[in-house]
C-alpha cells in the first residue's frame, strides 16, 4: 500500500487530526471570516470603480435597480457552491470537470472557463492599466498620460506585485485586501451620501426613477458587463471556493464519512461561511452603490464618459467636483488602492485556478502540495506580465473591463448549471439551506439565467448579425 506523504497542514488533504469544532455566534465566529475579504478586494476595483461609475455616467439613475440586482442575485449561488467545497473538501473547478458532456477528460464547463480565462486578459490587463495611468498622473515620468510614463510605471506595477505576492500565503493575502478595501470604500460610500448637500444634489424621485425596470437605449453592452462584473461574478464565485479550503473550513470540517459528527461540524462551518459570505455583500453592496450614484449624479449630468487613458482623469471629477481640486491626490491615491486591491486577490486566485484546470487536463495531480505550490509561483510570476504587457498594446482600460464582464455574464450560466449538478450528486441533504434560502437560489438561477440568455442573444446576436 502507497504511503501518504503529503502534510497534514496542507488544507486540501482532509484528515482526522484537522478536526476543529465550529464556533457558535457572531462574536465567536468573526476570527475566522476571511475568504469574503478576499472577494471584495478583487470585487471593489474594476467593478465599482471602472464598470459601474462608467454605467452611472453614461444611463444616469436609470439603472440603479440593476445594481441591484447585480450585486444581490448572485450571492445565493456562490454560497451554494461553497457548501460543495466545504462538504468535500474540493475547489470549484475541480467540480466543474464532472459535469457532463465531457470531451475526454475535461468537462464543457472548464472549456467554457478556458475561454474566461483568456476575456480577462483584457480585463485584468485594464486593472493593471488603471492603476498606471494613476501612478503616472500622480508621479509622471515625463507626460502624465505619455506612452513612456505609462509603460515605466506597468513595469513597476507588475514587478512589485509579483514580488508582493510570490510567496502566495493566505494570511498575507487576506491582511493585504481588507486594508485596501477599507482605505477607499469609506470615503466613496461618504461622498455619495453627502452629495444632497452639493450642487449635484439628488432627490428621492432620482433613486425611484432607477428602480423602474428599465434599459435605456445605447447603455445594454455597459449595463451587461456591469452586471456580469459588479457583485459576485463567475470568477468571484469560482475563485472563492479555493479561499474557503485555505482558510481552513473544508478541513476542519474532516473527512467526509457520513457521520452525524461529521454531519454537525459541516453545519457549523458552513453557517460561519454565511456569516462570511453576508460581510463581503454588505461591504461590496454599499461600495458599488456608492460608486453609480456618484457616477449618475456628478458625470452624467455632466456629459463625461470615462474612456481611454483618460478614464481616471474624468472619473477624479467626481471627487474634485463636489470637494475642489485639492481632492485629486485623495482619489488617485484612493484609486491605486482600490484598483490595487483587485490585483492583490485577482493574481493569487487567478494562479490557483490555472493550476486547477491544468490539473484537470492531467498535467499534474493537485493532491501533491508540493507540484501544485510549484505551478501556482510559477503563474503568480507569469500572469501579471501577460496583463502587463495586454495593457501596453490596447490601451483602453474601459472597453478592456467591460470586454471581461460580458464573458463573465455569460460564464456564469455555466457556474448556475454546476452548482445545481453538483448539488444533487455529490451534497449529502443533511447540509441543505432551510427553505426561504433554497427559493433564493432558485429566483438566483433564474435570473442569472435570464440575464445570461438577454446577454448572449444581444450582445453576440446583434455582433453576428
Amino acid at each position: 500500500m502507497a504511503i501518504d506523504t503529503r502534510p497534514a497542514a496542507d488544507p486540501y488533504h482532509l484528515t482526522a487530526d484537522g478536526i476543529k469544532e465550529p464556533p457558535k455566534g457572531w462574536g465567536a465566529s468573526l476570527r475566522y471570516l476571511g475568504p469574503g475579504l478576499i472577494v471584495s478586494a478583487s470585487i471593489v476595483g474594476s467593478g465599482e470603480l471602472i464598470a459601474t461609475t462608467t454605467l452611472g455616467a453614461q444611463a444616469g439613475f436609470a439603472l440603479l435597480w440593476m445594481v441591484i440586482v447585480s450585486t444581490t442575485v448572485k450571492v445565493a449561488v456562490q454560497i451554494e457552491l461553497a457548501r460543495w467545497t466545504i462538504s468535500t473538501g474540493q475547489p470549484a473547478l475541480t467540480g466543474y470537470n464532472r459535469i457532463p458532456p465531457r470531451f475526454g477528460r475535461v468537462g464543457w464547463v472548464n472549456l467554457l472557463w478556458i475561454l474566461l480565462a483568456l476575456s480577462k486578459v483584457l480585463q485584468l490587463g485594464g486593472i493593471i492599466g488603471g492603476v498606471a495611468v494613476a501612478c503616472s498622473v500622480l508621479l509622471p515620468f515625463g507626460e502624465p498620460l505619455g506612452a513612456t510614463s505609462l509603460a515605466i510605471w506597468t513595469a513597476i506595477i507588475v514587478v512589485g506585485s509579483i514580488a508582493m505576492l510570490y510567496s502566495s500565503r493566505y494570511s498575507l493575502i487576506e491582511r493585504g485586501a481588507f486594508v485596501m478595501v477599507v482605505i477607499f470604500s469609506v470615503l466613496t460610500v461618504a461622498i455619495a451620501f453627502g452629495l444632497p448637500f452639493t450642487p449635484f444634489a439628488y432627490e428621492g424621485g432620482d433613486l425611484l426613477e432607477g428602480l423602474a425596470l428599465g434599459i435605456p437605449v445605447g447603455a445594454l453592452g455597459a449595463a451587461v458587463a456591469m452586471f456580469g462584473i459588479t457583485g459576485v461574478g463567475a470568477d468571484e464565485i469560482t475563485f472563492y471556493t479555493y479561499w474557503c479550503v485555505e482558510k481552513g473550513y473544508a478541513r476542519w470540517v474532516g473527512p467526509p464519512d457520513g457521520s452525524d459528527a461529521w454531519v454537525r461540524r459541516a453545519n457549523g462551518w458552513i453557517r460561519v461561511m454565511y456569516k462570511d459570505a453576508l460581510v463581503s455583500w454588505v461591504i461590496y453592496t454599499f461600495s458599488t452603490l456608492a460608486f453609480f450614484i456618484m457616477g449618475a449624479a456628478v458625470l452624467h449630468p455632466q456629459g463625461l464618459k470615462p474612456q481611454g487613458n483618460e478614464m481616471l482623469t474624468t472619473l477624479s471629477r467626481m471627487y474634485t467636483d463636489t470637494l475642489g481640486e485639492w481632492a485629486t491626490v485623495t482619489f488617485l491615491i484612493g484609486a491605486i488602492a482600490v484598483l490595487g486591491s483587485t490585483l492583490w486577490a485577482a493574481i493569487p486566485s487567478w494562479s490557483r485556478m490555472y493550476v486547477n484546470v491544468l490539473a484537470t487536463f492531467g498535467v499534474l495531480d493537485w493532491s501533491d502540495p508540493q507540484a501544485r505550490e510549484r505551478r501556482i509561483k510559477r503563474f503568480i510570476v507569469g500572469l501579471p506580465l501577460i496583463w502587463g504587457a495586454a495593457y501596453l498594446l490596447i490601451s483602453s482600460p474601459v472597453v478592456m473591463v467591460q470586454i471581461g464582464g460580458v464573458m463573465t455574464g455569460i460564464f456564469l450560466l455555466a457556474v448556475a448549471v454546476a452548482v445545481w449538478y453538483l448539488r444533487r450528486t455529490e451534497v449529502d441533504s443533511r447540509l441543505y439551506g432551510g427553505r426561504a434560502f433554497n427559493v433564493l437560489l432558485v429566483i438566483s438561477t433564474i435570473a442569472i439565467g435570464l440575464l445570461g440568455a438577454y446577454t448572449f442573444v444581444n450582445v453576440f446576436g446583434f455582433a453576428i448579425g
